[in-house]
């Protein structure tokens, strides 16, 4: 594994709630890292010797600024090039939301908002627009998240980790109960391969409060709150992962045939079938 990336879900909790969520962010969704686990986190990353960015995601980091202000510090400090993914929420006015960046300012490579009609009334929201003008004043690489609803047009990418720009949803997380209702469907027998993630040799890794690497959100690798990170690269051996394995052999529809799994006879997608064994 040649790992380049690591991903810290800062926080599991959100102020929002969005029905297309990998995670399940909530407003009652428990678990935030804390300094000493960022420290530890990025001590690990260090060791690792190939990881070469730390990006803060949630939920919503910014629900607990000091510590987001602290890790991105952290990072830069020990070497690292620094992303940051927001709702915006916080973007009421320039002023305000300049105020709120100006500690990352020098720091952050890659500043991406969320928004769309999962969060907002409108496609771009009021937030995202201020937000990327402070972050654009104050020399933060910024981009836009945006998620279509499924009814909308095809034709944008997906990737494992979305691109910048227009993506549709992956019925994974919440969307594979909230969203799926009225969409298309396809033969579940189908679906023979993981189209999104390198599940054989991934070059980033999410970790979340909880200290659980993920593969994708949910397929987990090990715990770097009792294993260190290197070895957990180290280690992994997708053949033999119980999820990861069957995935790789034949997709999510080997996953079903290798355990056996009640399922339904067709699904929106690779994703939803995935979740739902």
């Amino acid at each position: 594994m040649e790992l380049t990336g690591v991903h810290l879900l800062l926080t599991y909790e959100c102020n929002y709630e969005c029905d297309h969520c990998f995670t399940w962010g909530s407003p009652w969704n428990p678990g935030t890292m804390t300094i000493e686990n960022i420290r530890d986190i990025i001590g690990q990353a260090i060791e690792v010797g190939t990881v070469t960015s730390v990006y803060f995601e949630g939920g919503e980091p910014f629900l607990y600024y000091p510590i987001l202000v602290y890790g991105v510090e952290e990072a830069v400090k020990s070497g690292f090039s620094a992303g940051l993914v927001t709702n915006a929420y916080w973007a009421t006015a320039l002023e305000d939301a300049t105020l709120w960046l100006k500690p990352f300012s020098g720091k952050v490579k890659n500043f991406s908002v969320s928004t769309d009609l999962f969060h907002y009334d409108e496609r771009i929201s009021q937030q995202a627009k201020v937000a990327s003008s402070a972050a654009e004043e104050l020399g933060l690489g910024v981009g836009l998240l945006t998620i279509l609803e499924s009814d909308e047009p095809e034709g944008c990418s997906v990737i494992g980790q979305l691109p910048i720009g227009e993506s549709t949803v992956m019925h994974r997380g919440r969307a594979a109960e909230k969203l799926v209702e009225g969409v298309p469907r396809t033969d579940w027998a189908t679906f023979i391969e993981c189209p999104y993630e390198d599940l054989r040799s991934p070059d980033r890794l999410h970790i979340d409060p909880l200290g659980y690497v993920h593969i994708c959100q949910g397929i987990t690798i090990g715990n770097v709150y009792n294993q260190r990170l290197v070895d957990i690269c180290e280690e992994y051996d997708p053949d033999a992962h119980p999820v990861a394995g069957p995935l790789l052999a034949g997709g999510p529809a080997e996953l079903v045939k290798r355990y056996n799994l009640d399922h339904d006879d067709a699904y929106v997608d690779a994703c939803h079938i995935c979740y739902d064994a």
